[in-house]
């Protein structure tokens, strides 16, 4: 299969997975809902287990997949915390903006020039997320103010550069490393179920009176599944894209998830002004394109 189809696919998975997501973090804590779904995507992941090759692995494969797989796992953690607080369509657009801060990094640090339609991208992402978080009767200003004032604003900054160096650190460990996709992605969801459940003993430490599965009833628990699934199906189609495709181009079309849920989910949760917020979701999106076109 071609790339492309993998990254759309990944896409659409990841737009029904944020989407269910939002549905379920209504009902339980963001921390409580990451160990629940790694659990569910562990044991799923246990069919695949025989398949998993290590032959290939260098001394620095599996500590370079464990510090991804930290990374990755406290940028999922940020998403869901901020999805949790904010509207779908507030908090999942910026993250789409991944591909401007790869190449403004780029740019800053290793001294790549911007083409024009890069420039114009990046143009369209500020854009965009200015008329996102834009409100009446507010000052012009204050879309700018807002990644100041706003935690979970905040928040999806952080989820934002750590996504950029987990993107950064796929290619290395398919590409350099010659780790095979489907060895990759059992091994990271057995690292995220480790960590997540550190990151839930560590925090039991300061709520002692928070159950794990406080608030999760049978429905809640089987759309848990219906996610865990769909989570497993993004990330091996990612992970199959980013090593076939260029990964500038897997993530800027990956970014089409965001359009995707915001299109759907939006209206499906009654946020206002719906339209505003899909304009400026497309007008994100497509800068997020123009940049890797």
């Amino acid at each position: 299969m071609e790339w492309y189809w993998l990254a759309i696919a990944s896409a659409l998975l990841s737009a029904f997975s944020a989407i269910m997501q939002k549905k379920v973090l209504g009902k339980i804590s963001a921390l409580n809902f990451t160990v629940i779904v790694s659990v569910i995507i562990a044991l799923l992941s246990t069919i695949l287990v025989g398949k998993v090759d290590l032959s290939s692995a260098g001394s620095f494969t599996i500590p370079v997949l464990i510090g991804k797989s930290i990374i990755n796992a406290a940028a999922f953690l940020c998403i869901m915390t901020a999805l949790k607080n904010l509207e779908i369509s507030r908090a999942l657009p910026i993250l789409a903006a991944s591909p401007m801060t790869v190449a403004l990094l780029a740019f800053i640090f290793l001294g790549e020039s911007l083409s024009l339609t890069e420039v114009m991208g990046m143009l369209l992402i500020v854009s965009g997320t200015y008329i996102l978080e834009l409100k009446k009767s507010e000052n012009i200003s204050a879309p700018f103010r807002v990644f100041i004032d706003s935690k979970y604003h905040r928040i999806i900054l952080i989820a934002l550069g750590l996504m950029t160096l987990s993107a950064i650190l796929d290619k290395l460990l398919l590409t350099s490393f010659k780790l095979p996709p489907l060895t990759f992605l059992v091994l990271q969801n057995y690292f995220f179920l480790i960590i997540f459940l550190l990151f839930r003993i560590f925090n039991g430490f300061r709520n002692k009176n928070e159950k794990l599965f406080s608030g999760v009833s049978k429905e809640i628990l089987l759309i848990i599944i219906f996610i865990a699934i769909a989570t497993i199906g993004y990330r091996w189609t990612q992970i199959e894209a980013t090593r076939l495709g260029p990964v500038g181009l897997v993530i800027a079309i990956k970014r089409l998830s965001v359009l995707f849920a915001v299109v759907i989910g939006a209206k499906l949760f009654n946020e206002e002004n719906y339209l505003k917020k899909v304009i400026a979701t497309i007008t994100i999106v497509a800068g997020a394109l123009l940049i890797y076109d």
